[in-house]
């Protein structure tokens, strides 16, 4: 049959409707007590969720306290799924996800190491200065930058940096806040 004689409400054309992905960055309190990480990682490996950017760290040491950063995506169905599974763990205090809060900051760091000489030595530096990245080694060879920013801040001078002689990239994960007064509860 052809396609202009299909009627527009054949049920032909639901299998080339793609769901909605979306990325979302989830705060997580959590106790900081030996395997909690790895009960984190495993909710997301068992089921078969995609984690893109992963911190943690203690945050209140009087209360024993850590905060994992977690960048994920997926349908807005199983981000729900995931908020709900991480909130009914046992060490998780409180979840929110900052995304859908959209008053947040999030940042990462990455350091860049990048090798050579003359034109493309000067260039590096110069992209380097436009995106406000630091130098912070520098030898005859090479030089390692500091940038810190939004993630695509960061990819694009990484990419940008390819061409210049990119030898090594460490990049620290998303961290996030949301911006006000408040914080998230323990």
């Amino acid at each position: 049959m052809n396609a202009h004689l299909q009627p527009s409400g054949s049920a032909y054309f639901l299998d080339s409707v793609k769901p909605l992905v979306e990325t979302h960055t989830l705060a997580v309190i959590v106790d900081n007590e030996p395997g909690v990480l790895a009960r984190v990682i495993g909710l997301f490996s068992g089921r078969g969720y995609n984690i893109e950017s992963l911190t943690v760290s203690e945050t209140q040491h009087e209360k024993h306290v850590s905060r994992i950063t977690i960048v994920t995506s997926g349908t807005p169905v199983v981000i729900e799924q995931i908020k709900n599974q991480l909130g009914r763990m046992v060490p998780v205090h409180s979840v929110a996800d900052l995304t859908v809060q959209g008053n947040a900051l999030t940042r990462e760091l990455a350091m860049v190491k990048v090798s050579g000489t003359g034109e493309k030595r000067v260039e590096a530096l110069r992209l380097a200065d436009a995106f406000r990245a630091r130098v912070i080694d520098a030898g005859t060879q090479s030089f390692i930058f500091e940038i810190t920013g939004k993630t695509d801040k960061v990819e694009q001078f990484i990419s940008l940096m390819v061409p210049l002689g990119l030898v090594e990239v460490a990049r620290t994960g998303v961290a996030g806040i949301t911006r006000g007064a408040e914080g998230m509860k323990v």
